[in-house]
């Protein structure tokens, strides 16, 4: 029997059957339900439509609103047109089962007059009680899918939360049922354990990626498929391991959540706090590294971070505290430069309230003598362990297998093992299908090609070895005397600074204005503070030639000139504040700058400084004798530096004291006694 909503101006037009199912499982397997939504179209011929289309362009898609449909955009065109007379589909949820597309269907439709219909009866949106209806079953089919949503998302979270719902698997596991297992291929297994070692051992993600990269050395990935392949490492991949507690043997859900943007993005995924995670079971299963190894390498990445809480990842630079200090003041990091002609000389300063808000600066001062003063203060606390550390390095360094070697030799094995599988593929074809052959072959050859690549590596990677490492009594001798190796050129500054990390937390910088100091306070792991307080050098003061060098020139002036000067200070290996030899020129400018007068000869022959051997010849005893009396103190006589010459004032030598040495030693014959006057030498002497 025909309803009485069905007009013949309705039969004028075309039926538009709409078929759809909510996923690609769906389609394949639920045959049934799509055997009912396409048997439709013998209730629309029932019906009197002779002309029926079929929109089924929408099958695997959800009508949730999340997605784009063409065929429902399609369909809601041709009723717009008014060629559209009945629109059909065995549920009406079938349609849309959002309020946005459901409404735009039914005010179409009734704008039009198109009468919708499904398996049980024949909606007339002109009518007030079908579209009070059909406003009711829309809104329970959008409750509905609510609700079936909300249903199996509390299972899946309950699931999550006994730790029995595995999603899929990161690289190097596999789904074991409701649990992680390892990947059974040991080129794998030890790849991502080389990880976790290298960002141990180098202090950052980045370092241990550049370690990777000097090697030539690549990583497993999962591909789009799901399967395992290899590739030059990125910080990204490397990263990802660090952060995933997947590896630590730990089972995590609800890591993220769905953020909604009105922007271009659109939807995305954002981090939670690891205190907002559904899931977090440690020990759950078998990891590459223990938990306890695992928060211990991702927390020191975390910090590599340079923020307020953060010290930074140590860098290549000198300076010992980058990271660590504070301004007592305003409790800002202080930011760090370097100067100097080559930029090695460090200075600290909090300049950070300046740069961004426009506030006074704060305080500043040099680096290097701070830098001296934490370093030796550190090695006072380092210093009774250094041995005992020295003899337990040595140990594992001849336990410690070469791990570059190692992850070429398992690189070389998996290539071995592609040749013998090219080999077979192509030794199994028929040699006639030369189209097969062909690509066979030159699948062996690149097979055979990589293998060789490989095999060079591991012969470069052997000529390259270092020597062997020195003795374990090398070890302790170098452990006795830390300084040397602490100073040493070879030493990494970032190791140097890894350590200082290691046993100083923080240290909190002020300046003393009146007393002209820097006072340091100085918070060691374990609670204990120390207050230092250095002297404010003058801007270029460390590189400032010694006190003790002044000095002697200001004495060697009396009786030699620049060039004698410059060879007295070279024989006592001494010299300039920039570490250089003494020339006449050096000597010369320092004297200009400290403002020492010149050497000059008397003008009347008669110098009033004289060196040992002419104080001796005036006094006509030997150079022996007078020293020996300068040294015991019966003379007066400067002796400024060890190998360097005595020099003695005349008025000196004319008072009483020196008659006295002079009558002694002409009356005691075990004393030498002086050469004649008129006697000349062969050989001028210094001394």
């Amino acid at each position: 029997m025909i309803s009485d909503k069905v007009h013949p101006h309705h039969l004028e037009r075309k039926a538009m059957l709409y078929v759809r199912q909510s996923s690609a499982h769906q389609v394949l397997h639920n045959r049934e339900s799509s055997a009912l939504q396409y048997a439709m179209r013998d209730r629309l011929a029932a019906l009197g439509w002779s002309e029926i289309e079929v929109i089924d362009d929408d099958l695997g898609r959800s009508a949730a609103g999340g997605v784009q449909r063409a065929g429902f955009e399609r369909m809601v065109a041709e009723v717009c047109l008014g060629k559209v007379g009945a629109v059909c589909a065995r549920e009406v949820s079938r349609f849309a089962r959002n309020s946005r597309d459901w409404q735009q269907l039914i005010e179409m439709c009734r704008v039009v007059d198109t009468v919708l219909i499904d398996q049980e009866t024949i909606y007339a949106p002109r009518h007030g009680n079908d579209r009070l209806l059909l406003g009711l079953k829309g809104s329970l089919n959008e409750y509905e899918l609510d609700l079936l949503r909300q249903r199996s998302l509390s299972a899946r979270y309950e699931k999550a939360r006994r730790g029995e719902l595995v999603v899929s698997a990161p690289v190097g596991f596999v789904k074991a049922g409701d649990h992680y297992e390892k990947d059974p291929d040991r080129r794998v297994q030890e790849a991502i354990t080389l990880v976790f070692d290298k960002v141990l051992e180098l202090g950052s993600a980045r370092q241990a990626l550049l370690w990777f990269h000097e090697h030539d050395l690549d990583l497993p990935v999962k591909g789009k498929d799901g399967n395992t392949v290899w590739r030059r490492p990125n910080y990204a991949t490397i990263h990802r391991m660090i952060e995933n507690p997947v590896y630590g043997g730990a089972y995590a859900y609800g890591k993220t959540a769905v953020a909604a943007s009105h922007g271009a993005a659109g939807v995305k995924a954002r981090r939670k706090a690891r205190a907002d995670w559904l899931a977090l079971m440690p020990n759950a299963h078998e990891g590459y590294v223990s938990w306890e190894r695992a928060e211990t390498i991702r927390k020191m990445v975390s910090s590599n971070v340079p923020t307020s809480r953060h010290h930074g990842a140590p860098k290549h630079g000198d300076a010992l505290l980058s990271g660590l200090i504070r301004c007592r003041r305003c409790g800002r990091k202080l930011t760090l430069r370097y100067s100097g002609a080559r930029h090695d000389i460090p200075r600290y300063s909090c300049s950070r309230g300046w740069m961004d808000n426009g506030e006074p600066r704060c305080i500043a001062f040099g680096g290097l003598r701070v830098d001296d003063a934490i370093e030796d203060a550190l090695l006072a606390v380092v210093g009774p362990g250094a041995i005992a550390a020295a003899v337990a390095a040595e140990t594992e360094a001849g336990q410690r297998r070469d791990q570059v070697r190692d992850a070429l030799r398992r690189d070389l094995e998996a290539a071995r093992f592609a040749v013998d599988r090219a080999f077979r593929q192509y030794d199994a074809a028929d040699p006639a299908n030369r189209l097969v052959v062909g690509e066979l072959e030159a699948r062996w050859n690149k097979a055979l090609a990589h293998a060789a690549e490989v095999e060079g590596k591991i012969a470069a990677h052997d000529a390259n070895m270092p020597a062997p490492t020195a003795d374990l009594a090398s070890f302790v001798t170098l452990a006795a005397d830390l300084k040397s190796v602490w100073t040493a050129p070879s030493t990494d500054a970032r190791l140097k600074k890894r350590i200082v990390r290691t046993v100083i937390h923080e240290v909190i910088a002020d300046i003393d204005q009146e007393a002209a100091e820097i006072v340091l306070v100085v918070h060691w792991i374990g609670g204990v503070h120390s207050e230092m307080r250095l002297p404010r050098r003058r801007r270029g003061q460390r590189n400032s030639t010694s006190v003790d060098v002044i000095a002697a020139v200001r004495q060697l002036v009396l009786i030699a000139n620049d060039d004698l000067i410059a060879g007295i200070l070279n024989r006592n290996r001494l010299v300039t504040g920039n570490g250089n030899r003494w020339t006449r020129e050096r000597v010369t400018s320092l004297r200009s700058h400290h403002r020492i007068p010149v050497h000059k000869p008397a003008e009347d022959g008669i110098e009033p400084w004289l060196q040992l051997n002419k104080a001796a010849q005036f006094l006509h005893i030997a150079p022996k004798t007078l020293r020996l009396a300068a040294e015991a103190g019966e003379i007066h006589g400067s002796h400024p530096l060890p190998d360097g010459p005595w020099i003695f004032s005349r008025a000196d030598l004319a008072t009483s004291a020196a008659q006295t040495i002079t009558e002694r030693a002409r009356r005691n014959p075990r004393h030498p006694t002086g050469s004649h006057p008129e006697q000349q030498s062969l050989f001028s002497s210094m001394t």
